[in-house]
């Protein structure tokens, strides 16, 4: 059977004010319609991708009547935590007047966001939820609040944003995967007899020294080279001395035993260091 609230043509688009001193107060009040389009569920017990087929009308927004339910243990504060996530209230609560009277407060409105994991570390999500309640000084039940949820719309800016850095991830990628590899990074060499080899991945350091030797080794062979060609032109002699000849040395004798001058001074106590001497001639 079809139900009432599936009538071609029909749409709900009520305003704060008619959500709160018409649908709100004639629930707390214990008066019911004969159409009804706001039904009564406890929506933290779902999760919000689950609340538009649970809910009697609506297309891009969907609306409940939902009791208050305290936590235990937290100083009052209403559970809204469901099985894969939690309503997170943001900002402070907007009060909500009479266009009729201005002066008039009629409810207060709660605008939570939706997170999916748990407190402290959940991932925000675009559903929306406005939660409205009478105000406190109304002498009516406040155990019921009336829910409106929906999805935040997605601007057309944002959504070209959104690809076109989408697009500059995607050219970044591609240029880094075909770019060739860096002579620093990871070589891997593989042969048929020795198998795989590690890779060898030369650090700073490593570089550091090959190159202090290198520059070691070059300045070693131009000082080489300059002491060759100093060398070679020191021993450069003037034509006609090319070749020297062996100095004539007088040999001389060490014997001064036959030497005249000291033969004078012959007596018995030198002929007895003779011998001696002897030993002292070349």
């Amino acid at each position: 059977m079809t139900r009432e609230t599936d009538l071609p043509g029909f749409r709900f688009h009520p305003t704060e004010e008619e959500l709160l001193d018409f649908y709100l107060k004639r629930v707390v009040s214990g008066k019911r319609l004969q159409f009804d389009p706001i039904g009564i569920l406890n929506l933290y017990h779902h999760d919000p991708w689950e609340l538009p087929g649970l809910a009697r009308i609506g297309e891009r927004e969907w609306y409940f009547f939902v009791r208050r339910d305290r936590k235990l243990g937290g100083g009052g504060r209403p559970n809204r935590t469901t099985k894969n996530g939690y309503w997170k209230a943001t900002g402070s609560d907007r009060k909500i007047v009479s266009l009729s009277n201005p002066k008039r407060l009629i409810g207060l409105r709660k605008t939570l966001v939706f997170y999916l994991g748990r407190a402290t570390r959940g991932s925000k999500t675009d559903w929306i939820m406005n939660e409205y309640r009478l105000p406190d000084n109304s002498p009516l039940p406040k155990d019921m609040v009336l829910c409106k949820i929906y999805r935040k719309a997605t601007s057309l800016k944002v959504l070209e944003q959104r690809a076109a850095m989408e697009e500059e991830d995607a050219k970044t990628f591609h240029a880094f995967s075909s770019s060739p590899p860096s002579p620093f990074e990871t070589i891997s060499i593989c042969s048929q007899q020795e198998g795989m080899v590690p890779s060898v991945t030369p650090t700073h350091e490593t570089f550091k020294k090959e190159l202090d030797v290198a520059v070691t080794i070059n300045e070693r062979k131009e000082e080489k080279a300059e002491e060759a060609k100093f060398s070679s032109k020191s021993l450069q002699l003037p034509p006609g001395l090319d070749q020297l000849t062996e100095l004539q040395v007088p040999k001389l004798s060490l014997d001064w035993t036959q030497d005249l001058f000291w033969t004078q001074f012959n007596s018995p106590w030198l002929q007895t260091l003779t011998p001696y001497a002897s030993m002292l001639n070349f």
